[in-house]
């Protein structure tokens, strides 16, 4: 299976346009910012494929310059009993990638949390908002350089 997508998505976006590793036979590929929609949709709608479910989405904070931010998307097939992985970097200074709420209508809450803890901005997102945190809340718990004990005065605490 996993030539087979990786083929498809050759055949349909172009030679070198994706970076592909495995590990313990799971297959991630990293996808440019921009693509991720048109992929995404590719993915769902190729009979071949029918990655059909969006299983989870994520952001993560690698810490390092080139790459601190990302998004991973995880999807299964149902048809094919098969599971990969997405992976998207996002600039520090500007963490933004398109929302994939048009593909999968769950990914509405997953972009939420992602955009409440980590601060990636979903573009086209129909409904952006915080889902943990109060609205005014200026900062984003899961990136790294959030202190362990929060940060004090932030967020009016109730009284004991």
């Amino acid at each position: 299976m996993k030539d087979t997508i990786l083929t498809k998505l050759t055949s349909k976006f172009g030679e070198g346009s994706f970076v592909s590793s495995e590990f313990r036979n799971e297959l991630t590929i990293v996808v440019p910012p921009d693509r991720i929609n048109d992929v995404c949709r590719f993915l769902k709608e190729e009979p071949d494929l029918s990655f059909d479910f969006l299983a989870d989405l994520c952001g993560i904070d690698m810490n390092t310059p080139e790459k601190r931010f990302g998004v991973i998307y995880n999807l299964f097939s149902l048809k094919n009993k098969y599971r990969i992985r997405l992976k998207v970097f996002v600039e520090e200074e500007n963490p933004v990638v398109p929302t994939v709420t048009t593909v999968w209508g769950t990914a509405n809450w997953h972009e939420r949390e992602t955009y409440d803890m980590f601060g990636i901005v979903f573009d086209g997102h129909p409904d952006l908002r915080r889902v943990y945190m109060p609205d005014n809340y200026e900062h984003h718990p899961l990136r790294k350089d959030f202190p362990l004990m929060g940060i004090p005065g932030s967020i009016p605490l109730p009284k004991k």
